[in-house]
């Protein structure tokens, strides 16, 4: 285990009816890292995704976050601890407006209790206002003010994952992991995405481990990239190395990734 990864696996192993989806798979992201994970469909990277999540359990190793073992954790309690993943397609609550989905985040909040809102309505009021503070702080970071008060069900794709990160980001998040950052987002806003991920990682020190297929993306946001295939890490390092490497683009790739303009 290196004291330099916030998020490590070690010798994960994951099968499902007999086929082993992940083999003991062990890697690690760096503090203050853009770390890439690709590899072919069905190389394991998802699955691997939703053992780091919590969301199902390993069959064998284990998973650290900032040094401490929390493979039996659950979503709810690494989001605690400030480990949170977003999803290919985005989640929003889609009959609330942009900013009411951001103010939904910090939990627990005084509102949601019975007892406060009957007995202590200042404190409920003065709680509201100090989320709702930093909901516009974040909507103006992530330059989504023209929206705010749109329904997040009527957002597109991308600007549904810019609102994405903008929970994390009420969540104090520590680490995040994105999974498919580019599917179905314009290349407009695939800029904003990807320049508002670099702000984030460079001004607020979020460490990043993302699953991508598009290989430019890779390229332009991470190092190092992490290669997976059945299961098992194949290769690590620079962008640039990997897509060197003749042996893994014709095994894994199919034919030669062109080099990012």
């Amino acid at each position: 285990m290196s004291a330099d990864h916030l998020i490590e696996t070690h010798l994960v192993t994951k099968g499902f009816g007999g086929i082993t989806a992940v083999s003991e798979c062990s890697i690690g992201a760096g503090r203050g890292s853009i770390t890439g994970l690709i590899g072919p469909n069905g190389a394991g990277k998802s699955t691997l995704f939703n053992i780091i999540a919590g969301e199902i359990s390993p069959d064998h190793g284990t998973v650290r976050f900032d040094g401490q073992d929390v493979t039996p954790l659950r979503p709810h309690d690494l989001f605690s601890r400030g480990l949170l993943r977003t999803f290919q397609i985005a989640h929003e609550f889609s009959n609330m407006t942009a900013l009411e989905n951001l103010m939904m985040v910090p939990s627990p909040q005084p509102g949601e209790r019975l007892f406060d809102t009957w007995l202590r309505p200042g404190y409920v009021r003065r709680t509201e206002a100090e989320v709702r503070t930093k909901a516009l702080e974040v909507i103006d970071f992530l330059g989504l003010r023209a929206i705010r008060n749109e329904l997040a069900g009527n957002l597109s794709g991308g600007q549904k994952k810019l609102l994405e990160l903008g929970r994390t980001m009420m969540a104090d998040a520590r680490a995040v992991l994105l999974d498919e950052v580019a599917a179905g987002v314009n290349r407009t806003l695939l800029k904003e995405l990807t320049d508002n991920i670099q702000r984030m990682n460079r001004e607020l020190g979020v460490t990043f481990l993302i699953i991508e297929h598009d290989m430019d993306l890779i390229a332009l946001l991470c190092d190092p990239v992490i290669v997976l295939a059945e299961g098992a890490v194949i290769a690590e390092g620079p962008m640039d190395d990997i897509r060197s490497n003749q042996a893994i683009i014709d095994a894994y790739f199919g034919s030669p990734v062109e080099t990012a303009a």
